[in-house]
């Protein structure tokens, strides 16, 4: 038996249609730009309609504004790296993965200053704290949308509405999000979107990118070829070309391509609210066990279908290899690239063990799990 239950990780199991897709393409796909052969144009029009699906699903407005990268974390660092800089003031928060705090940290030792929001006991961000961190030289916010460790979510509207008032710029890391929770990028007024496509979205690894709103510009994090202005000295400065240097994973955004259709097919709220009834099942099933303790939010379901526990006073990782090595299932222990929350939550030595649920989890995947945590307890 093997059960799969790291989809914060990675979603491994893919709709049937991402990997026809890849296969597809490989067979036939050429290098977008790169030429006006009937192989390098299929590849253009699989990459643009890849970028209409994105653009619809964060309602960005314009397919162009959206720009490829490799996962979230080229994401995050092309906006990070590319907006702010040496005296701005960032407000972030400790909810944050290490693709936002380290990119921050970088800036932070080349003279900008970045401050933390901290989060309550149960995980969740004290948003009402944001007014008290701005400075004269506050720039922007950047954060998450709902943390990787607990799957507590944040309000997106109430922080962009934030931004707008102070004259801010608003970056959002939806790495557990993108596919999960709507997300309107005008309603929440939100400048650019970082996502991957490996989780959430159910496409290849190595996808991903970022949605940047019309009127906004980000430096590049890296210049080269782009087919397009080979004399010029300096990369081209048009979207999406601006932060598109060297040949795309056309392969893995034509299963991305796929994917997307399958979200769109299948309905978000749809896929979010099977995800949540497996949470809630696991809930019910290892909340009453004694020496459980769970970590997060559960009282609402604006949140991603992650629950992260321990087991007594066992370390997350002996729990995690127990239950993959006896019982087949597969978890994440450890600190889950999310310090500053396992400071906050007082899990630094310990870490936690997760579990994470897709579409392809099943009722009785979810039940073996709740049997083999009361076993090892």
């Amino acid at each position: 038996m093997s059960i799969y239950l790291d989809n914060a990780a990675t979603t491994m199991h893919k709709p049937q249609c991402v990997i026809d897709a890849v296969v597809s393409a490989m067979q036939h796909m050429g290098n977008s730009g790169r030429g006006a052969h009937d192989a390098s144009l299929d590849a253009s029009r699989t990459i643009f309609g890849a970028r209409e699906l994105i653009s619809d699903l964060m309602n960005l407005g314009n397919p162009k504004q959206v720009a490829f990268t490799s996962n979230s974390t080229e994401a995050l660092n092309t906006a990070i790296l590319g907006l702010f800089g040496p005296g701005d003031h960032i407000i972030s928060t400790v909810m944050e993965h290490n693709s936002v705090l380290r990119p921050l940290y970088r800036l932070e030792a080349a003279g900008a200053e970045v401050s933390f929001v901290p989060c309550d006991e149960k995980g969740c961000l004290r948003a009402e704290l944001f007014e008290s961190y701005l400075k004269p030289n506050t720039r922007g916010i950047v954060c998450t949308h709902a943390s990787n460790l607990t799957g507590n979510a944040n309000d997106l509207k109430m922080i962009g509405a934030f931004c707008k008032a102070h004259g801010l710029l608003f970056v959002v890391d939806a790495s557990q999000t993108a596919g999960v929770l709507p997300i309107d990028m005008k309603a929440m007024n939100i400048d650019v979107v970082c996502f991957t496509g490996h989780k959430g979205l159910y496409g290849p690894q190595g996808t991903g990118g970022l949605c940047v709103r019309e009127g906004i510009s980000v430096r590049p994090l890296k210049s080269g070829g782009s087919g397009v202005h080979t004399y010029l000295k300096e990369h081209p400065s048009e979207m999406p070309t601006a932060l598109e240097a060297g040949t795309l994973n056309g392969h893995g955004i034509a299963g991305l391509y796929a994917a997307l259709g399958f979200l769109r097919e299948t309905g978000i709220d749809t896929i979010h609210q099977k995800e949540l009834s497996l949470m809630r099942r696991f809930l019910d099933g290892v909340r009453d066990i004694p020496s459980i303790k769970l970590y997060g939010d559960f009282d609402t379901d604006y949140r991603a279908a992650v629950v992260s526990l321990n087991l007594g006073d066992y370390d997350s990782s002996e729990v995690s290899d127990e239950l993959s090595y006896t019982y087949g299932i597969s978890t994440r222990p450890g600190a889950h690239c999310a310090p500053l929350m396992h400071e906050s939550m007082g899990t630094v030595d310990q870490g936690m063990v997760r579990f994470s649920f897709s579409w392809f989890n099943t009722e009785e995947e979810v039940d073996a799990a709740v049997r083999a945590l009361k076993e090892l307890a």
